[in-house]
C-alpha cells in the first residue's frame, strides 16, 4: 500500500503544477507587447494571446506612390511583435515542461 501514498503525493504535485501553469498562462495572456519598424513609423501592439490590439502609422510614411513600403513596414512590425509573444510564451511556459518528453513545445 506504500505505493498508493506516493501516487497520491504525485497527483497533488501535478495539480499544484497545473494551477501554477494556468496562472502563468493567464498572466501571459494579459501582457502587452509592442514592436515598430521604419524607425517608429509603424508600431504594432499585441497581447499574449497573439491578438493585434493596435496599429499606429505615422502620417509621413503614407505615400500613395509607394504602398509596398508601407505594407513591408506593417508586416515587419507585426512579425516582430508576434515573435516577442512566442519568445515570452516559450520562456514562461517552458519552465513547466523541462524534463518532460516533448517538453518546451509551446
Amino acid at each position: 500500500m506504500k505505493g498508493m501514498g506516493n501516487m497520491g503525493n504525485m497527483m497533488k504535485q501535478m495539480q499544484k503544477m497545473q494551477k501554477k501553469m494556468m496562472k502563468a498562462q493567464d498572466e501571459l495572456f494579459e501582457m502587452e507587447f509592442e514592436a515598430s519598424a521604419g524607425g517608429g513609423m509603424v508600431t504594432v501592439k499585441a497581447n499574449g494571446k497573439k491578438e493585434i490590439l493596435d496599429v499606429e502609422i505615422k502620417e509621413e510614411v503614407v505615400d500613395p506612390d509607394d504602398v509596398e513600403m508601407l505594407q513591408d513596414l506593417i508586416l515587419a512590425a507585426t512579425n516582430d511583435v508576434l515573435n516577442q509573444v512566442d519568445q515570452k510564451t516559450n520562456d514562461t511556459m517552458g519552465q513547466f515542461t523541462k524534463g518532460l518528453p516533448g517538453g518546451g513545445m509551446f
